[in-house]
């Protein structure tokens, strides 16, 4: 993502850079070329909102030349550094799509998807734009699956899914401290279907086993041995899995509950 270092450029454009009247004058006037030269300046000394005002300019006007490219790709950082992710990505996927070519389309493919992951907001919000991340990270990934950006797109990923399984989590959790144990039981298995390696397995096992007691206990009579009988299941589940659980001791109790209950039903 670094931007080499541009050559020394003309003192007149230094002179422009310190004077506020000689760069109104310059925004102005016709000097295509020295605006273009001043624009690069105000980009190395980290004048982005100057440097666009320039490039805003001349973008119609060097449309289809060598320079069209070099400014496209400035002007897609221009927004970057000034932490507008929206536009970045917009503009570093159009250079990308309109310069698929140049030595610098992988590195505007890659720039888009991270903006997009730069947008994504704490999981508690809402995660459109965290799917839209991990859907231009993965496009990367298929389109250069031979970069050497690919394992810091494979990081993103990660931490991305992560906020999502987070989501998840809570919601279910929420469901359950609400006390809507159906939802919470369908949250939580959705959890381990969608994250099968999730952190939580652990205790969202033994939190489905709780789940289902409760949802027997509230169920009016006809549905109760079956809700029962899924504890059961659900227990019998977790010990497999996780025979030196923590949980145990508690889903035990839970289960033989729910079995004593099965039988004075029959």
């Amino acid at each position: 993502m670094q931007i080499k270092r541009l050559i020394p450029l003309f003192l007149l454009v230094a002179v422009l850079l310190s004077s506020c009247s000689g760069y109104q004058k310059l925004l102005k006037g016709s000097d295509n070329d020295l605006k273009y030269q001043t624009a690069l300046a105000f980009f190395e000394k980290k004048d982005y909102y100057r440097a666009l005002q320039l490039f805003d300019q001349l973008v119609p006007i060097y449309k289809g030349t060598e320079r069209a490219e070099k400014m496209a790709y400035y002007y897609a950082y221009c927004y970057y550094y000034q932490e507008d992710y929206i536009l970045a990505a917009y503009y570093f996927k159009r250079f990308a799509q309109n310069y698929a070519n140049s030595q610098y389309a992988e590195e505007c493919y890659f720039m888009n998807a991270y903006c997009n992951y730069q947008n994504s907001p704490v999981y508690h919000l809402d995660q459109t734009t965290t799917y839209e991340a991990l859907k231009e990270l993965q496009a990367f990934a298929n389109k250069y699956p031979t970069s050497d950006r690919i394992p810091r797109c494979n990081e993103l990923i990660d931490k991305l899914r992560g906020k999502l399984e987070e989501k998840a989590y809570n919601i279910a959790l929420l469901y359950n401290r609400m006390e809507d144990y159906q939802a919470s039981i369908v949250s939580f298995q959705n959890l381990m279907k969608d994250f099968p390696d999730t952190r939580y397995k652990e205790e969202v096992m033994f939190l489905i086993v709780k789940s289902y007691y409760n949802y027997a206990q509230k169920s009016i009579a006809t549905k109760r041995e079956e809700r029962y009988q899924a504890a059961v299941s659900a227990f019998n589940d977790l010990k497999s899995w996780y025979p030196e659980s923590k949980y145990l001791t508690e889903g035990e109790q839970l289960s033989r509950k729910a079995m004593n209950e099965i039988a004075k039903m029959n």
